[in-house]
C-alpha cells in the first residue's frame, strides 16, 4: 500500500464523500436542543459497510455521542481525530439564500448549509478517514480513534469531556486533531496550536419595583445595569505574557507570502487580521445581551446581562469572577450566590453562563509530528500552511488541560468567516484536500 494508492481511492469516490456530507448537513442537529443522535445513527450506518463498529452512548432527548476505532488494539500509537456534531441554529431563514438544510451544491464548487464549515466537513472527512483505512485493509501498527460528539456548541460538558472521563481516559494517547475549520481566507490553512479560554457571565440587578410616577420609592435595576457598564473598564484583571509576543504572530502570518513587503501591505488592507492579532495579544470582554423591564411605566427590579471574557493562557476565570465582585462592591452593591431575596432587598447576582480554560501546546515547536503534518498539508494544498492561535475555544481544551494529551491541533476545512454566519458554505475541493489530509496523515502515522 502506498500513498498513491490511497490518493487515487479518494479521487475515485469523491462523489460518495460529497453525498455523505451533504446527508450529515441535511440531518437537523441545531443546538439547542441537539438531536445529535439522529446523525450519529448515520454515521454507524456508513461505518458498518465496512464492518466498523461504533458505540453510541445515548442520555438526554435524542442526543448522543459516537465513539469508534479502527481495531481493538490500542497498544501501538494512537491517533484520535474528534469532531463535533451539533451546530448553532440558523438565525433568520428568509435571510438565507438556500434552506440551510438542503446542503445545496453551486456549481459542483460550493455547498451551503449549516454545519458545512462549522463542522460537519471535519467530521465526515475524519469518517471518511477511518473508512478508507478499513476498506483498503492497511496493515498498521497502531490504532485510529474517532469521536463524534455532541455539546460543543454551548460547552462541550455533555460532550468531549463526558467522553474523555468516562470512555477514553485510559487510552494513551500520541497525537490528536480537532477538525474544526482553520481556514482564514486570505491566508492559506492554518495549524492550530493554542486557544484562548472563555468565562461568560450572568450578572443580574435586583432591584426594587414601584410606579414610575414616584420612582423615588423603587430602586431602578437597569439604572444598577448602567452603573456596572459604565465602570466595567474598571476591572483588575492581571495582565500575563500571550503565549506568542507579536512579532511571533507576524512572522507566522508573513511566512505564507513570497516576502515581508507584500504581507505588510496585504495585512494593512485586512482589519480582520489586524483584529485576530490584537485579540491574541490580551484578554477581551464584551457585553453582548441585556435584558430589563416589564412595563412602560413600572421601575424595573430585575435586569440582566451576560459579559463574555476571553482569556489567555495563564489566566485563571475565578480570578476574573473575584475582579467582577470587587468592580460591583465598589460601586456600592452586595453580591450574592443566589438570585433570590427579599422584595425590597438590592443586590446583584453573578452566575457563570460558560467557562473553558485556555489551552496551548507549549513544545509544539520540537515536535517533528506537527513538522511533518506541515510537510503533508502543504503537498496536499499545494501552498505552505501556517501555524497559529485560535481566538475562539474549541474541544481541544479537554485533551490539552487534562495533560490526555498535549500533542492536540485543530484543522479543519472550511473558511472559519463562514462560522455561525447565514449562508455558510463550504468549498468542496477544501473538503476532498482535508479527506486527503485525514486519511494520508493517519497512515503515515500509524503504519
Amino acid at each position: 500500500m502506498t500513498e498513491e494508492s490511497i490518493l487515487n481511492e479518494i479521487e475515485s469516490n469523491k462523489e460518495e464523500y460529497i453525498n455523505f456530507l451533504q446527508r450529515l448537513i441535511q440531518i437537523n442537529t441545531y443546538n439547542p436542543p441537539g438531536n445529535e443522535e439522529d446523525l450519529a445513527v448515520e454515521i454507524e450506518k456508513y461505518l458498518k459497510e465496512v464492518d466498523i463498529e461504533c458505540e453510541i452512548f445515548p442520555f438526554g432527548d435524542n442526543r448522543a455521542n459516537l465513539i469508534a476505532s479502527l481495531n481493538d488494539n490500542f497498544d501501538g500509537p494512537n491517533l484520535l481525530y474528534n469532531g463535533h456534531m451539533d451546530t448553532v441554529p440558523p438565525s433568520s431563514l428568509d435571510d438565507w439564500k438556500y434552506d440551510p438544510l438542503s446542503g445545496f451544491i453551486k456549481r459542483n464548487k460550493i455547498m451551503y448549509g449549516r454545519g458545512t464549515t462549522d463542522m460537519k466537513s471535519g467530521l465526515a472527512g475524519m469518517i471518511i478517514a477511518l473508512k478508507i483505512l478499513k476498506k483498503l485493509n492497511i496493515n498498521l501498527s497502531g490504532n485510529l480513534i474517532l469521536n463524534a460528539v455532541a455539546d460543543e456548541e454551548v460547552g462541550g460538558k455533555l460532550g468531549t469531556k463526558w467522553c474523555l472521563d468516562i470512555k477514553i481516559k485510559s487510552i494513551r494517547c500520541d497525537f490528536g486533531i480537532v477538525g474544526e475549520s482553520t481556514g482564514y481566507s486570505p491566508l492559506p490553512k492554518a495549524i492550530i496550536v493554542g486557544e484562548k479560554g472563555i468565562l461568560q457571565v450572568k450578572v443580574v440587578t435586583n432591584g426594587v419595583a414601584c410606579h414610575s410616577s414616584i420612582s423615588f420609592q423603587g430602586k431602578n435595576a437597569i439604572y444598577m445595569m448602567s452603573e456596572i457598564i459604565q465602570n466595567l473598564d474598571k476591572i483588575k484583571i492581571p495582565e500575563v505574557a500571550p503565549p506568542m509576543p507579536e512579532s511571533k504572530l507576524l512572522k507566522l502570518l508573513s511566512s505564507a507570502f513570497p516576502n515581508e513587503e507584500i504581507f505588510n501591505r496585504i495585512y494593512n488592507e485586512q482589519p480582520q487580521l489586524e483584529s485576530i492579532v490584537k485579540s491574541l495579544l490580551q484578554s477581551t470582554k464584551s457585553m453582548n445581551i441585556i435584558k430589563g423591564g416589564v412595563k412602560e411605566n413600572v421601575v424595573p427590579d430585575y435586569c440582566e446581562s451576560i459579559i463574555d471574557f476571553r482569556l489567555l493562557p495563564g489566566q485563571k476565570p475565578e480570578v476574573i469572577i473575584n475582579a467582577l465582585k470587587k468592580l460591583i462592591t465598589d460601586i456600592g452593591y452586595k453580591t450574592k450566590d443566589s438570585p433570590k431575596g427579599d422584595p425590597n432587598e438590592v443586590f446583584v447576582y453573578l452566575e457563570i453562563f460558560s467557562i473553558a480554560e485556555p489551552s496551548y501546546w507549549k513544545d509544539w515547536e520540537d515536535s517533528q509530528e506537527i513538522k511533518d503534518f506541515f510537510n503533508l498539508v502543504e503537498k496536499i494544498y499545494g501552498k505552505k500552511p501556517i501555524y497559529f492561535l485560535f481566538p475562539g475555544t474549541t474541544d481541544a481544551q479537554y485533551y490539552r488541560n487534562s495533560n490526555f494529551c498535549q500533542k492536540v491541533i485543530n484543522f479543519g476545512p472550511g473558511n472559519a468567516a463562514t462560522m455561525h454566519a447565514i449562508n455558510e458554505n463550504l468549498e468542496i475541493q477544501d473538503f476532498i484536500n482535508a479527506i486527503k489530509v485525514y486519511t494520508l496523515w493517519a497512515y503515515n502515522f500509524l503504519k
